[in-house]
């Protein structure tokens, strides 16, 4: 899951939770976690909710505990085969929603294009073949697929783990799927080859213009490979020696250098975040302690220019498929010597690369709350209307959703991933749900999200109770600080989707908590349980 933290204060630094130590950063990501009762809540006075129709009483007890006291509570809940508002709390006032935002991004995307809706990623080719040798340059043009064939089973569905990669740094226990994440690169170079090509007198160039955007301070881009993202496995060794790292995909320049021990059994270990060498911007530096009884550990680089990457993963590809290239395979993407974009249109294609079906892609954007994923999203929806700048993909959405019939005016959003600043009603949240339920691929869209219980965001939520399995949802997170008081505020915990009920009713519903404090990151990990909670509660209800 990859809902957001903002603002923590840097005294709270770490949260020891099972497997290890977690770093806390601003705009960082936050995950299921920790169970038992919230620890450090900071009785605040206030006003306990007396009553909610149709709200079973046993959430109150929920809603009622005191790090929520001088929070907000909000909830809406419909029947989907009647149309009936079962529960009305403030379901018409605008709150912060976090990452539950993607419902809106990535359900707009399925509105306009459908779940089986895929995109192509082409190589064209410049300049003239003669014999097997080809004059000019290959270009890979990004289209803005999320995978490019690197999170793709043999069965032709994405895979995906609970804790995805894209949280490896501020959460422990982030796994890799087995894909080779250079699938796609390898599959566009054999392509090539088959074409004939089996040397490229000229250079390989990445054209990254379809959009441009931005999240988070990192770049929004059409080429994507493994997310943009280097991973680094660490391997604990013997105590007093130094860990095993591997730096994955390796592809040169890219290398690794690590200063991370290995510490005894049991003791604390911390391992830092990856940073750049200031004598090389392509050595990523590791550095830290790992206890010698963990399993392996795992961090991520971001990367700056994820077109210059693509490129030398290319060339490399292609290399393994037989094909040479009289390019530098480590310089920078040469971006400025494409031609303009109708040009590079019109050019005969050496290779294609068909993306997964859009519902697999939403169905990993959705289950571990993929940030970039969905903005891309956003970005698609802009190229699709001829603009350039993903911004211009928001107006796209609204005009989406009203032409579906939703009041776009139940929501504020400022992007489609669900930072901080973007604003919702749990009406408005239902209401889209209704709009999914009342769609012929309803079951498809339900099938993205996460499942209470079972996996992505909600594995590890009311796993053991009755509900688990029955209420697909989508989660969203924001915490923030308070440094006059030294304590942790939880911004928002929002669960929204739909579930099954004990008696066999549909129903849409959005639960929604603003305002929590707590005197430890722990109390807030819990807040998802404490959600989750009242959704299983309502489900056993109706």
């Amino acid at each position: 899951m990859n809902d957001h933290i903002t603002a923590v204060r840097p005294t709270r630094s770490g949260l020891v939770c099972g497997a290890g130590i977690v770093a806390i950063v601003a705009a960082v990501s936050l995950t299921a976690g920790c169970g038992g009762a919230a620890p450090g809540a900071t009785p605040i006075p206030g006003t306990a909710i007396a009553s909610v129709p149709g709200l079973p009483d046993a959430a109150l007890d929920v809603m009622n505990q005191p790090q929520f006291a001088s929070g907000r509570w909000s909830i809406s809940v419909e029947d989907l085969d009647t149309g009936e508002t079962l529960i009305d709390l403030d379901g018409d006032k605008l709150a912060e929603p976090g990452s539950f935002v993607k419902t809106y991004s990535a359900g707009a995307a399925w509105v306009k294009w459908g779940p089986d809706h895929t995109i192509i990623t082409p190589v064209k080719q410049s300049g003239t073949v003669a014999g097997s040798t080809l004059t000019g340059d290959l270009i890979l043009v990004g289209q803005g697929d999320l995978t490019m064939g690197g999170r793709t089973k043999a069965d032709g569905t994405v895979d995906f783990t609970n804790l995805d990669h894209n949280d490896a740094n501020p959460l422990p226990g982030a796994t890799l799927t087995p894909e080779d994440p250079l699938t796609g690169l390898n599959d566009l170079a054999e392509q090539v080859k088959a074409s004939g090509i089996t040397a490229v007198n000229g250079d390989v160039i990445v054209d990254n213009r379809l959009f441009t955007g931005s999240l988070e301070g990192k770049p929004v881009t059409p080429i994507i490979i493994n997310q943009n993202l280097l991973d680094i496995q660490i391997t604990p060794g013997a105590e007093g020696q130094p860990a095993t790292t591997a730096l994955t995909p390796a592809v040169a320049p890219w290398k690794l250098v690590s200063d991370v021990r290995t510490v005894a059994a049991g003791e604390d270990a911390v391992l830092k975040d990856p940073t750049v060498s200031p004598d090389d911007p392509n050595t990523i530096r590791i550095s830290g302690t790992i206890a010698a009884d963990s399993n392996p550990a795992l961090k991520v680089y971001e990367l700056e220019d994820p077109a210059t990457f693509a490129r030398a993963a290319f060339i490399e590809a292609l290399q393994r498929a037989g094909v040479s290239v009289s390019a530098n395979p480590t310089a920078t993407n040469p971006e400025q010597s494409l031609p303009d974009q109708a040009t590079v249109t019109a050019l005969a294609s050496a290779a294609e690369l068909v993306s997964l079906p859009l519902g697999e892609e939403v169905k990993y954007v959705m289950k571990i709350s993929y940030n970039r994923g969905a903005q891309a999203l956003v970005c698609r929806l802009a190229a699709d209307a001829g603009e350039t700048a993903c911004n211009a993909g928001m107006a796209v959405m609204q005009s989406i959703w009203a032409d579906a019939g939703l009041d776009t005016l139940g929501a504020s959003l400022v992007d489609g991933s669900g930072l901080d600043g973007n604003f919702i009603t749990p009406r408005n949240a239902v209401d889209i749900q209704a709009i999914m339920a009342a769609r012929p691929d309803a079951e498809r869209w339900q099938g993205t999200l996460p499942i209470l219980g079972v996996d992505g965001s909600l594995a590890d939520v009311q796993a053991g109770s009755e509900a688990a399995g029955k209420v697909f949802a989508k989660t969203g997170t924001l915490i923030g600080g308070d440094a006059l008081n030294n304590r942790l505020r939880l911004v928002t915990k929002t669960l929204g989707g739909v579930m099954d009920t004990e008696k066999g009713r549909h129903l849409a519903f959005t639960i929604m908590v603003n305002q929590g404090f707590y005197d430890e990151i722990a109390g807030v990990f819990e807040a998802n349980n404490d959600v989750g909670k009242v959704a299983a509660l309502i489900q056993q209800a109706y």
